[in-house]
């Protein structure tokens, strides 16, 4: 998942696009907190110690923002946190007008684009996979193998994420070639084992945390980071 942080570009060696986020070899699971649209929530969950918000430019979810809620947001992101924006099946057009406006890190999609598709706005970016079986994992990371990586969600009929579902993480293959952010109902109650099957790159949590839908409960933020940090822990020694 997304940091970019002063850690990362030690641990990486390089700084540049393709180092933004993403180090496999790191023992440190980063976390996302997705769905901010309120500056008192992004203050909230980037002091828990999240490494990345996402904002949802999506007009049909309940955490949609406009371009111009984005660019008030941004002016309270403190250094190193990644700013990643959620976009589902967008036009061109409106992805470089959030792009004019919002300075956003990674993009992420998650609708039915193609590989060029998003890879022609210059930014490094996640391709969201919703998972069931019969799903190809390593056909869709060779697929879009310029990906700074997969983030897998549960597959809901007719919904394209932040549905609270999770899914079957054993469906998850061991041999991606690309680094994991697994999403999909996680919550304080669930994450750390979640860690501890998949070992994925990064979480990625928006309606675990939250009070109702787009308001972030301070109490479940700092649950759920603690749970990721205590098995990091674990699973270190």
């Amino acid at each position: 998942m997304v940091s970019k942080s002063q850690r990362d570009k030690e641990e990486a060696g390089t700084v540049g696009a393709q180092s933004t986020i993403l180090n496999p070899q790191s023992s440190v699971t980063r976390i996302k907190i997705c769905g901010i649209t309120r500056e008192q929530d992004l203050i909230t969950v980037t002091n828990s110690g999240a490494d990345a918000i996402g904002l949802v430019f999506y007009e049909k979810s309940p955490r949609h923002v406009s371009v111009q809620q984005a660019a008030e947001l941004m002016r309270h992101l403190p250094p190193f946190v990644t700013l990643v924006g959620l976009f589902v099946n967008p036009t061109v057009d409106y992805v470089r007008e959030v792009l004019a406006k919002a300075s956003l890190d990674v993009l992420q999609f998650h609708g039915e684009e193609t590989p060029d598709f998003c890879a022609q706005f210059g930014k490094p970016y996640l391709k969201a996979i919703r998972v069931k079986a019969g799903v190809d994992l390593v056909e869709c990371a060779a697929r879009f193998a310029d990906a700074q990586g997969l983030l897998l969600d549960a597959y809901v009929e007719g919904t394209q994420g932040g549905t609270g579902e999770s899914f079957d993480w054993a469906l998850i293959p061991q041999n991606l070639p690309l680094p994991v952010i697994l999403s999909g109902g996680l919550h304080a109650g669930n994450v750390a084992e979640a860690v501890k099957q998949v070992r994925p790159y990064a979480v990625d949590v928006s309606s675990g945390v939250e009070a109702s839908k787009g308001i972030k409960d301070a109490a479940k933020v700092a649950a759920f980071v603690n749970e990721v940090k205590r098995i990091d822990v674990q699973l270190s020694r």
